[in-house]
């Protein structure tokens, strides 16, 4: 039977009246207009309105939100009125955003329909009581404009257009005062800026992050070019303004790559890592190093992945893609071993002083992948007892998945922060796995982001 949705004729512009039935995965309202999907921006369920299409595909349509004709009682005014990522949510009342985010793991269990994918149960997701102020790293990119002023802040989606962050709500508040601090000596001490069209100047982003735990803070500086003019007027500036910041760092990036770091960082004042603390486990984190943009909720997480393992002294925990051991050190003080791995020599040096800080003898670390590791440890008498992955968005590496299937710890917890890649991912587990439950947390409150704690049970 041929599929009527291609014979749809509808042009560029045409306005319709929508009546939005859901949100997607990336929180758009969708609505069908004669039975074609269409996505909108900013649209919640069971609103009215209209639209303007601005994009024709053979299997969808993209419309603009351009009246809102009768309004959600859900919806709320945001905080935040600038058209960046990270608050994509944030017109929607924060009790819907919670029920959202169980949502889009039932839709993506229907989507890959993993076997018995219809009895998981899947627990409401865990919010936080105050969802603004969270996010404990900034990384904005720099830019000057053609009257001379310089901007900071986000890309608009899907474009190098850069919105100028005067404010952002979901920054930790003291991020946000130093970044615009910067900007004005950035102005004062007329800092070359890169131009991206021209592929020439120097600084390109900024980045900040700030422990929790401790009065620290981390300046580090992106740039095109290795030599850094204004530096020392800056970090004399920046110095005596903020005693919080202990570390100021420089970090190479030539030319016109999409990737924000480049290989070479170096320090420029101060230590190389800032001091941060989850429970009776302290970190150092490196410019580069990996760990969670929310540390309330980070506690929270780790909290479900223990109570998940249930570690016996007698047992011993994989810990694969460890990144700087946030999640077996955490978890994991009353194993008989952890053993962790990660492909990153950076990550694995500050697991290792992270288990060293935090008094973990019990802590081993490699660098490496994990189906490597996991099989040169079988081979030589290892046990994995129990399992926790925390796999990037792409989600496990085929290898790994073999890999798992082969060994079969006895406990296994997946943490995914993609729900799309756990579902895909479930439809292989689930042969040797039930899954007892999937756990959801609010990571990354007004945004529609999703992370999931899932425990197995072996067959």
């Amino acid at each position: 039977m041929p599929d009527k949705r291609k014979n749809v004729q509808v042009k560029i512009n045409k306005l319709v009246k929508l009546k939005i039935k859901k949100l997607g995965i990336n929180g758009e309202g969708i609505a069908y207009y004669q039975r074609k999907i269409v996505f909108v921006e900013g649209a919640l369920p069971d609103e009215i309105v209209q639209v303007k299409i601005i994009t024709v595909k053979p299997k969808y349509l993209i419309g603009k939100l351009v009246k809102i004709l009768r309004k959600s009682p859900d919806r709320v005014s945001p905080k935040d009125k600038y058209n960046v990522g990270g608050i994509e949510l944030e017109h929607l009342s924060y009790k819907k955003q919670l029920e959202f985010k169980k949502d889009i793991i039932k839709q993506a269990l229907n989507k890959f329909k993993p076997t018995g994918y219809q009895d998981f149960e899947i627990k409401d997701t865990i919010g936080m009581d105050y969802p603004y102020e969270y996010r404990n790293k900034l990384q904005f990119q720099i830019r000057k404009m053609e009257n001379g002023t310089i901007k900071a802040g986000l890309y608009r989606p899907n474009s190098h257009y850069l919105v100028d962050l005067p404010d952002f709500s979901t920054q930790m508040p003291l991020s946000m005062i130093i970044i615009r601090s910067i900007v004005k000596l950035l102005q004062k001490w007329n800092v070359s800026i890169y131009d991206e069209k021209k592929n020439s100047g120097n600084l390109k982003t900024v980045v900040i992050r700030q422990s929790s735990a401790f009065d620290e803070i981390q300046v580090t500086f992106i740039t095109n070019q290795t030599n850094f003019p204004q530096k020392n007027q800056l970090i004399m500036d920046l110095q005596q303004k903020y005693p919080q910041i202990v570390s100021i760092m420089q970090n190479i990036n030539p030319g016109r790559g999409s990737l924000v770091w480049g290989d070479e960082t170096i320090k420029l004042a101060g230590k190389t890592y800032i001091r941060e603390k989850l429970g009776d486990v302290e970190f150092k984190l490196s410019a580069r190093a990996f760990f969670q943009l929310n540390p309330l909720q980070t506690i929270k997480l780790y909290d479900q992945v223990k109570q998940a393992l249930a570690l016996s002294p007698n047992e011993n925990l994989v810990d694969a893609y460890c990144g700087v051991g946030t999640i077996g050190l955490y978890v994991g003080k009353n194993a008989k071993e952890i053993r962790g791995m990660d492909i990153i020599p950076e990550a694995i040096e500050d697991a290792r002083t992270n288990a060293k800080l935090s008094e973990r003898k019990n802590a081993f670390y490699e660098v490496g992948t994990a189906e490597k590791w996991v099989t040169k440890w079988g081979k030589e008498g290892f046990k994995t007892d129990a399992l926790v992955v925390d796999p990037p968005r792409t989600g496990l590496d085929d290898t790994l998945l073999d890999t798992i299937h082969n060994f079969k710890p006895e406990k296994f917890v997946y943490v995914s922060c993609n729900p799309s890649t756990l579902a895909r991912d479930l439809v292989s587990l689930v042969k040797d796995y039930d899954v007892e439950y999937i756990q959801s947390i609010d990571m990354f409150p007004q945004t529609a982001r999703c992370e999931a704690i899932v425990k197995f049970k072996k067959k």
